[in-house]
């Protein structure tokens, strides 16, 4: 399976979430809600085109949360809100998944709690022995994908400007949306809690 790229727009779209979620809950309608966001430039863009580059990234991304998460994302603290927000990017694009769980959580845990632009980059040569749309990226490309995976990162409180991975401490009503996953979706986050998931 190829991995989607198309996250180099925008960041964590944190505040834009607060515009799109309640449209949801009451069209339950993505495609109505994304043609709502670019009728009244709800994002502010500057341009009808980037305007619409927003508003397609940041539906798919929340697309990728269940109704009870967005319902909870209205209600979320801001940093419950990038918690949530992380956890959609992660699902929506799997090559930010994998350097969540396999890098930035792994070296949390091994003790070595920072990150460099080359983690990132090194990773991505690894990956790319098993896929071809890996291996044709420009530099340029690349260093765009890495730079909006650290302001993500930033903008979700898991890491600091001084390249800091930051202990994650879940809130328990965020961290049981994330466990009736199985695997749970806490692998995404720098913390020592136990990965389970599955629970219903």
């Amino acid at each position: 399976m190829r991995y989607r790229l198309s996250f180099s727009v925008g960041g964590l779209f944190a505040q834009e979430a607060i515009v799109a979620a309640p449209r949801y809950l009451q069209f339950r309608d993505w495609p109505a809600v994304r043609a709502a966001i670019d009728a009244d430039n709800l994002l502010q863009s500057r341009t009808v085109a980037s305007g619409r580059r927003l508003s397609r990234e940041l539906v798919q991304r929340l697309a990728e949360l269940t109704v009870e998460e967005l319902e909870l994302l209205l209600d979320a603290t801001a940093a419950e809100r990038g918690h949530l927000m992380w956890v959609a990017a992660c699902r929506r694009y799997e090559l930010v998944g994998e350097f969540a769980e396999e890098v930035i959580r792994e070296r949390f845990l091994l003790l070595t709690p920072t990150l460099a632009p080359e983690h990132f980059e090194s990773f991505v040569r690894a990956k790319s022995m098993w896929h071809e749309e890996l291996s044709s990226l420009t530099e340029s490309t690349l260093r765009k994908l890495r730079t909006t995976v650290f302001l993500m990162l930033r903008e979700a409180g898991l890491l600091s400007d001084l390249g800091e991975i930051l202990p994650c401490v879940l809130s328990p009503r965020v961290a049981d949306e994330f466990e009736k996953r199985a695997p749970s979706d806490v692998r995404f986050f720098p913390t020592a809690a136990p990965v389970t998931g599955g629970r219903r």
